[in-house]
């Protein structure tokens, strides 16, 4: 039986290619909430479905290595999910088919070498690596002083760029949950519905389903049986919708539209409201300036940002998710949802550890200094860019009062 490779057990059997830490932080990117098919398997090895395929990544300072395993035909087991799922177990992904269709090889070249290209090329693009996340995290803290501190503890945070269709029932399923239930719920979906790909140490590894897997009638039942109660329903007939009012390749059309017709398109869905189809368009479909806001984010904007909006609303509306994503675009730009990213993994309980850590390197002239720029510098940025959009700033002694208690609060976080 196959085992989860680790580097120190010999580099020959993985590949790798440059991609330095600051650019890339595996621990902090793959399990923030984005995609939820990762495991660490071993200290500092994340084994996970990527494009039909199993995957071990892991890193060393200025490297990225990865390790692909071959699929494990198990006829018995591939014929058992053929007539539950209507998938064939031996059909190639079409996400592998598209990346091999978009990557250049030359015939002569050895098969293994032309595995190798294509693998490379589909984490590039899974991690979007043609964009230069040390720009963006410098032009993001020069415009505004909360997120240089996170920064400085938080680098290497990238959206990834998932399979429009996993991505987005992925989402469905994280109405009213949290990120480690989730994991259980997706897992459980590819266990039920999606072909088998290999097994590793006890535990097999699946594609994520097919449209016309999830669309099948009695996938509703199915899934409540496994615990997805109403969520069970929505991914159902989403799948359903989608493939008799749109055809199979709608969603990665998605990519070809505006964020604003995209994140309409997906709205018309079932179980798919203004947070889940923000997430589908950021993290599947290229729309970087896509800023999903739930409660952690709206936090965020009123604790760090001393975002008001009038009368405390009771939930998330439709104006304030629309406001709050507008004074973010306004803030970081272009690529404001990969700022987001950012904070909202430093928000996260699980890497409260990071923060701890650094306040304790931290010399207290250093942290004074910081205080003196959080209370000033964040008001004078907001007031400059936000006075003229409506929003109701309060005054700048409660302003000031306010980030020095938040400041003191960190120090013991």
């Amino acid at each position: 039986m196959a085992k989860h490779m680790v580097l120190s057990s010999g580099s020959k059997l993985w590949r790798s290619f440059r991609c330095p830490k600051s650019e890339l932080r595996l621990d902090l990117t793959l399990p923030c909430g984005q995609s939820f098919r990762w495991r660490e398997t071993a200290e500092g090895h994340w084994t996970g479905v990527m494009g039909g395929r199993v995957w071990t990544l892991t890193q060393t300072e200025d490297t990225l290595w990865y390790h692909v395993y071959d699929q494990q035909e198990n006829q018995e087991k591939g014929n058992e999910m053929e007539r539950r799922a209507g998938v064939s177990f031996h059909e190639q992904s079409k996400a592998e088919k598209t990346f091999k269709e978009n990557v250049k090889e030359e015939q002569e070249l050895p098969a293994g070498f032309q595995n190798t290209v294509t693998e490379e090329e589909m984490l590039r693009d899974y991690f979007q690596l043609s964009v230069n996340l040390g720009d963006l995290y410098r032009e993001w803290g020069a415009a505004d002083p909360h997120f240089k501190k996170i920064a400085d503890i938080f680098t290497g945070v990238r959206i990834l760029r998932q399979d429009p269709t996993e991505c987005l029932f992925s989402f469905i399923c994280t109405s009213n949950n949290h990120i480690s239930r989730i994991q259980g719920m997706v897992e459980r979906l590819c266990q039920a519905l999606g072909a088998p790909l290999c097994q590793l140490d006890q535990t097999w590894y699946h594609d994520f389903p097919a449209l016309s897997a999830l669309a099948d009638s009695s996938v509703e039942a199915r899934l409540r049986d496994l615990g997805f109660g109403y969520r069970a329903r929505f991914l159902q007939q989403s799948a359903k919708q989608i493939l008799e009012t749109h055809g199979q390749d709608w969603l990665d059309g998605l990519r070809k539209v505006s964020y604003m017709e995209a994140r309409d398109a997906l709205r018309s869905l079932p179980g798919v409201g203004t947070k889940v189809a923000d997430c589908a368009c950021l993290m599947s479909l290229d729309k970087s300036e896509a800023v999903p806001i739930d409660t952690h984010v709206w936090q965020i904007a009123k604790r760090d940002y001393r975002y008001a909006a009038g009368k405390e609303p009771k939930s998330i509306t439709e104006k304030l998710h629309r406001d709050v994503g507008d004074f973010f675009r306004k803030l970081w730009g272009p690529y404001a949802g990969w700022a987001q990213s950012v904070l909202f993994c430093a928000d996260l309980k699980k890497f409260k550890n990071l923060k701890e850590v650094s306040h304790l390197k931290q010399p207290k002239e250093e942290e004074e200094h910081h205080e003196e720029r959080i209370t000033v510098c964040p008001k004078t940025t907001v007031k400059r860019e936000y006075s003229g959009a409506g929003k109701k700033l309060k005054s700048q002694s409660t302003c000031h009062k306010k980030a020095k208690v938040s400041v003191k609060k960190e120090k013991v976080v």
